[in-house]
């Protein structure tokens, strides 16, 4: 039972993980069919950036502690990345140059998108197999 408590909370945190994301990607297809201001669109996606690090820092380190490496291992590149970003200070959109990098972040973050879904998935395997591997012994 303690091993299907643990994935169902990772699932639920890769699932706000995705939230954030998506919420992101939505601010800048709005801002690219002119639906938003860029400062608008900016002030919204640069708020949610530090708690989608945040985040993804803490979901890292629940997997470093409960002790399943692999799902570790594989949430440490995007950790990485979010670390660099935010030590190199170019985590935040800016106002001035929003549509000039807009198809950059629109990458960036579907990429992020796309590698959350993964995990997502990983996540809900080992969440359906922990819960069959608990039915068996019952």
């Amino acid at each position: 039972m303690g091993a299907i408590m643990v994935w169902l909370f990772a699932f639920f945190i890769i699932i706000a993980l995705l939230a954030m994301v998506i919420y992101q990607v939505m601010c800048l297809a709005d801002l690219e069919y002119d639906y938003i201001n860029p400062y608008e669109s900016a002030s919204r996606i640069n708020g949610v950036i530090l708690p989608e690090f945040v985040t993804q820092g803490a979901l890292c380190l629940y997997y470093l502690v409960t002790g399943h490496w692999f799902m570790f291992l594989l949430c440490l590149p995007y950790l990485y990345y979010d670390v660099r970003m935010y030590m190199d200070k170019q985590h935040l959109v800016d106002v001035t140059e929003i549509f000039n990098m807009l198809n950059h972040e629109k990458k960036k973050r579907i990429v992020k998108l796309v590698y959350l879904i993964v995990t997502l998935f990983l996540s809900l395997f080992w969440l359906l197999y922990s819960a069959l591997e608990d039915d068996e012994y019952m």
